[in-house]
């Protein structure tokens, strides 16, 4: 919850140890959400009733991390949006994962700033971490699984309305 008493919206100061076990929770959502199949393809969807489609692109995989891009789709006549924009860092080693941004509408950027202090650094990754918690949460209960991802190629052959395959 936001307290806006506090400069930092937080109402205790952010623990590494507390968001690694977020970054642990994220991993284990993941799991849940991301099919094997992810291995063989950069670009899956996921469409539930009642629900935008998800999309999940793979933007680089490494032996030990992939990272992800992890967003709804939105189409209205011939345009289409993406929000929210989560990008995902998932370290299979670790099983950790850590959100590297969050779209703005969340109230979460992208900093590559080397002009924050640490504290200021542990605090903007507390909170796009716990967007990215609660909207995993949130995506699981709706019914996004594993089951419902699919490759983005299976989803066009069904004849779907779909963005080219980049949403960069």
């Amino acid at each position: 919850m936001v307290s806006f008493s506090q400069p930092n919206g937080l109402g205790k100061r952010p623990r590494l140890r507390r968001l690694q076990q977020v970054q642990a929770e994220i991993y284990r959502q993941l799991q849940l959400l991301v099919p094997d199949d992810v291995a063989y393809h950069d670009h899956m969807v996921s469409k539930v009733s009642g629900s935008p489609l998800l999309r999940l692109e793979v933007l680089e995989r490494h032996a030990y991390t992939t990272f992800f891009r992890l967003t709804y789709q939105f189409s209205d006549k011939d345009d289409l949006r993406f929000s929210p924009e989560a990008h995902i860092r998932n370290y299979h080693d670790a099983r950790l994962a850590e959100a590297t941004s969050f779209s703005q509408e969340q109230g979460c950027a992208r900093t590559a700033d080397p002009a924050f202090p640490p504290r200021q650094m542990l605090q903007l990754a507390w909170r796009q971490n716990r967007a990215l918690d609660r909207w995993l949460d949130y995506l699981l209960r709706q019914g996004h699984s594993m089951c419902t991802m699919i490759p983005l190629s299976e989803h066009e052959g069904a004849g779907a309305k779909t963005a080219a395959p980049s949403m960069v």
